[in-house]
């Protein structure tokens, strides 16, 4: 189970609580690109039974998670505290993925407060399913710098990338991605996910790489390089969205 659910943003409180409170602005952190994104926004953001604290240091969402804000030098803590689980819930099995998800997303919400505060992303992404050999390994990023370090690397996908390692974890990677974006960086996070009983057997990982203000030519060129990649080691996956 991951526990620390937790970072230090460098942008103070309002700014980050903008972020959590406009659908918009959640987009551009939450998830990834797909036809029901701004659906699962508003399920899980704004629902009725979902509470704000009236000094805007805690959100509880639709499901009992509770993000919590609090002043730190540098900026904003910004934790998420999972709800009470509830064994016999269709989501109960799902657990352990909802809190890698939010590990993944509240590094998102850092990187698009700190590096893109008024970007608009476009996301590519990749469900893969698992077997031998982790996703992580065979992009080659067992081995990246600790985090805050200059990285420069070939992935599997024969794309060579450099910028810095953004994070890691026990099952995620981030890296920022200086041809991911046309000023300053994208990110690209890989992550494995955990089995889930009758679902997801062998485990699995995912890729969710952010870019902004990339042409269309420069898009379709990094779609057709995961694409390429994913049908040599996961013929079996669904193409890039």
């Amino acid at each position: 189970m991951t526990n620390n659910l937790s970072v230090v943003i460098n942008a103070d409180a309002p700014q980050v609580w903008n972020m959590l409170r406009e659908p918009s602005r959640v987009a551009q952190w939450h998830g990834w690109q797909a036809d029901d994104l701004d659906a699962e926004i508003k399920e899980i953001y704004f629902a009725d039974n979902v509470q704000e604290a009236p000094d805007h240091t805690s959100l509880t969402l639709h499901g009992g998670d509770t993000f919590e804000l609090h002043p730190v030098a540098g900026g904003t803590r910004v934790s998420v505290t999972r709800g009470a689980l509830d064994h016999n819930s269709e989501w109960a099995a799902w657990d352990e993925d909802i809190t890698q998800g939010w590990l993944t997303f509240l590094q998102q919400l850092r990187f698009a407060l700190e590096r893109h505060p008024n970007g608009t992303r476009h996301t590519l992404f990749l469900q893969l399913p698992g077997g031998p050999g982790s996703a992580i390994e065979k992009l080659g990023l067992t081995d990246v710098p600790a985090p805050g370090e200059d990285y420069r690397l070939t992935l599997g996908t024969g794309e060579e990338i450099s910028g810095k390692v953004w994070y890691r974890s026990n099952h995620q990677v981030g890296l920022t991605v200086h041809d991911y974006a046309a000023h300053g960086e994208g990110l690209l996070v890989v992550a494995d996910q955990p089995v889930i009983e009758d679902v997801r057997p062998d485990g699995g990982s995912m890729v969710i790489a952010s870019t902004y203000d990339l042409g269309a030519a420069k898009v379709d060129a990094i779609r057709t390089s995961w694409d390429s990649w994913r049908q040599a080691q996961y013929p079996e996956a669904e193409p890039v969205s």
